[in-house]
Parts: C-alpha cells; sequence; structure tokens
C-alpha cells in the first residue's frame, strides 16, 4: 500500500514526498484510517515501527479539517505526552516536517531547562503541546497550560512511563482532560497496570499490534562475548580497534558507568560521549548531533536517556552491561538494522550477568552465539538454573530503571539486598523531579 491510498491530504502528502516516505510501515498502513475515523486505538508497537508518524500524520489533518471546518475556541486542541525530552523533541520534529505545509503550531515542553522560551510559545498560542508529564504538571500548576480544549490525546511509550515513575502523574493530567475526547495509546510492552490504565481511559478502542516486543530483526546480527567484568573496559578497547566498527551506540545501566567508559575512552583517543540525565539538555543535544554527524564515534547512554533516539545507518550496538529486563534488552538492539540495513549487536556478559541472559533468550526464543575468538574471553561459561518467579518480579520491578529511590533495595545475583547509590542511579532522565532536591531547582530555572 501507498500513502496516496490512506486518504490523506494534499499538504500532508506534499511533506511525506519531500521527507522520501513512500510506502507506509505496517502500524501507519493501520493506523491512520482508524484515526482519522475518530476513533479510539490500541497500539501495541515497539521503538523503530514508525508509530509517531502513525498518530502525528491523522492528528495534524483532523486538526487541519477541523480547522477550516469547525472553528471552535481557542487552546491546546491535542496534547502527546511521552516520558523523555529526547523522544520529546524528535516528536515535535516530525510534526515540524509533516505539518510544514499546514498553519497548526505546535510546541515541546520538558523540563531541565529554562520555562520561558515554552511559556511564550504557549502565550502566543499553540494548537499541539509535546510534552513530558513532570514539567506539564508544574505548567499546568502555574496556570500557563489549560486543558478543556483538548480533542485528541496520545498516551506514548506508556510502559516506560511505568518504568519511570510517572503513571501517578500521567493519572494526574488525565483528570484534568475533557471525557470526550479521541486517545491515542501506545506501548511496547503490556503489563497488568498499563493494560489496567488503557482500559480505563479508552473507549470502544482499535487494536493494533506489530512486531511484538519479544522479536528481534533479522537484519541484526546478535551475538554474545563472555568476560569478567574487570576485563570489560579492556574488551571494548580490543572491539573498537576494528575500524569497520563505524559507529556505535553503547549501553549501560547507570549514569556514572557511562561517564566512567566515556573518560576510559577518550584516554586510549576514542573520540566518545555520553547522554543522560546528569547531562544539559543542550549537553544532551550537542552530543546527538556529533554522533549523527560522525564527529564522534562512540555515544555512550543509559535505557531512558536513549528512548527516543534515532540514527539513521547506526552500524553497533554494544551492551557494554546486559539490562536486568529483558524486553529492555529488544529495544536496545533494534537501534540499529533498520529500515533492511544490516546492524550488529554485541552484549559482553559477566558471572553476574547470566541470569539477565537467560531471561533475554528465553523472551527473543533462541540463544545468541557465543564469540569464543577473543582475548578476554570467560573460561568457565555455564548458564544459572532458573529463578524463582517472585524473584524474577522482583528483578523486573526494580531493575533496569534509572530512576531509583536511594532507599529501595536492588538484589545482586546471590539474593541479598545491597544499598543503590543515589549519585550512580539518579534520578530519571526525563524532567521528574523529587520534592526534595531536583524539583525545586527545575522551578528555579
Amino acid at each position: 500500500m501507498s500513502f496516496e491510498k490512506l486518504n490523506l491530504i494534499e499538504p500532508i502528502m506534499r511533506a511525506l514526498q519531500t521527507e522520501g516516505y513512500t510506502k507506509p510501515t505496517p502500524i501507519q498502513e493501520q493506523s491512520i484510517p482508524v484515526l482519522l475515523e475518530r476513533k479510539d486505538l490500541l497500539g501495541c508497537a515497539q521503538t523503530g515501527t514508525g508509530k509517531t508518524a502513525a498518530f502525528a500524520i491523522p492528528i495534524l489533518q483532523l486538526l487541519h479539517q477541523d480547522e477550516l471546518y469547525k472553528k471552535g475556541p481557542q487552546g491546546i486542541k491535542a496534547l502527546i505526552l511521552t516520558p523523555t525530552r529526547e523522544l520529546a523533541i524528535q516528536i515535535g520534529e516530525s510534526f515540524s516536517a509533516y505539518g510544514k505545509h499546514l498553519r497548526i503550531k505546535h510546541t515541546v515542553i520538558f523540563g531541565g531547562v529554562g520555562q520561558k522560551p515554552q511559556t511564550d510559545a504557549l502565550r502566543s498560542g499553540v494548537d499541539i503541546v509535546i510534552a513530558t508529564p513532570g514539567r506539564l504538571l508544574d505548567l499546568m500548576n502555574q496556570r500557563f497550560v489549560h486543558l478543556q480544549h483538548i480533542k485528541m490525546f496520545v498516551l506514548d511509550e506508556a510502559d516506560r512511563m511505568l518504568d519511570m515513575g510517572f503513571i501517578h502523574d500521567v493519572k494526574k493530567i488525565i483528570a484534568k482532560l475533557p471525557v470526550k475526547r479521541q486517545t491515542l495509546f501506545f506501548s511496547a510492552t503490556m503489563p497488568s497496570e498499563i493494560s489496567k490504565l488503557a482500559s480505563t481511559i479508552l473507549t470502544s478502542p482499535v487494536k493494533v499490534e506489530v512486531t511484538p516486543v519479544s522479536s528481534t530483526a533479522n537484519t541484526i546480527q546478535q551475538s554474545i562475548y563472555f568476560v569478567e567484568k574487570k576485563d570489560k573496559r579492556k574488551l571494548l578497547h580490543h572491539l573498537l580497534q576494528d575500524r569497520s566498527i563505524e559507529t556505535a551506540l553503547v549501553f549501560t545501566r547507570t549514569k556514572h558507568g557511562a561517564d566512567k567508559v566515556v573518560k576510559d575512552l577518550l584516554q586510549s583517543g576514542i573520540k566518545a560521549e555520553a547522554i543522560h540525565g546528569n547531562k544539559s539538555q543542550s549537553a544532551r543535544q550537542r552530543a546527538l548531533t556529533n554522533f549523527k554527524s560522525r564527529i564522534t564515534r562512540v555515544l555512550v547512554a543509559t535505557d531512558i536517556a536513549a528512548r527516543g533516539i534515532d540514527i539513521d545507518e547506526l552500524s553497533h550496538v554494544i551492551n557494554y552491561e546486559l539490562p536486568n529486563v529483558p524486553e529492555t534488552y529488544v529495544h536496545r538492539i533494534g537501534r540499529t538494522g533498520r529500515a533492511g540495513a544490516i546492524g550488529k549487536s554485541i552484549s559482553f556478559c559477566d558471572e553476574e550477568e547470566k541470569e539477565y541472559l537467560r531471561d533475554i533468550q528465553k523472551l527473543i526464543g533462541k540463544s545468541l552465539p557465543i564469540v569464543e575468538d577473543q582475548p578476554y574471553h570467560m573460561t568457565h561459561v555455564g548458564m544459572p538454573r532458573p529463578q524463582p518467579a517472585q524473584r524474577q518480579a522482583q528483578q523486573r520491578r526494580y531493575g533496569n530503571n534509572e530512576r531509583r529511590n536511594s532507599n529501595s533495595p536492588q538484589r545482586n545475583n546471590s539474593g541479598g539486598a545491597r544499598k543503590s547509590n543515589s549519585n550512580h542511579s539518579g534520578g530519571a532522565s526525563s524532567d521528574r523531579r523529587n520534592s526534595n532536591t531536583q524539583w525545586g531547582s527545575e522551578r528555579r530555572a
């Protein structure tokens, strides 16, 4: 199917042609007709499936038609709620691209930067707001944002909202929306709490499900390197001596770990930058721009900060540390091997991470090829026995979440608890703040 068959208006078709779009992805092909009929939608789709265009295009078309034929009160007509700054910026860029020939205004709202440019945009009048939860609530409380005229509401990356602890903020925002509206709900996974939330805010939704989270693209060549924890740094250096690794997105579990990897690579003469929640917004954007333009060869990221990063022709993803939520592995390696291109995923696994590897292989339904021909291969490689269900649930609940309370227990592989270091795991990469620290500083920004 081509975009011409989706009954899109001429200004949007012209913009899509400029962007080089010819054939819609499965999520776009299934979602756009449903949304143009003003129905609610429940979309289960992972990163890289084209879901931003799947909701941005029909929103622009419906608002354009309302502006022409159904003039209503001034105010925000559409709200897109998303978990991270990077994803909010990316969505904003998509609205700019698809709506370049329309008179529809949008703005992006997120924390970590001064609020004046955002409030100035709101005062001048906008039709669409793309926002992260914390800053949006803050501006609502300051009466800069009013949601009584919302016609369309998009909750994007709902499962990541849950992971980051934003669900309560999301519910507060939803409570301020008009009951009569069109709601679009997107999530890569559907844990019970997310399913419950979806059932409370959607009305007779059409369900669209593409590329289940348990699947990995066939274009991605995956491999596992068993290595002692102390040798990971040396193994990374060894791999990066291969100049065929043109660009590498390296994942760590903590912000401190990301900074440590970057420092070590820079000392070895390898151009690298980190992107995580402790970086200023300008620093994060600069690091991303440098990586996309290949000024920087290696970008080291935490999972939350990397959500929403869209990089063309990324050759390698390297899991310096395996995630302890298996679905996150699928999201990570999905950054490469896009649009039919060949990509490579390399994962390091130390003794303590073997349990995570077992869960990943169970999720994706296959064993990762082991690379033994490397100088730091772990001599004794044995997979652990399955964990009790209760312990797995604890790991999923507390693991792989950059945003942790310093008093929350983080389980180690022996089952004992250790106190998490708040300087290392820190706050979320979005604009959520706790009441004792960063929240206050954001208000002063």
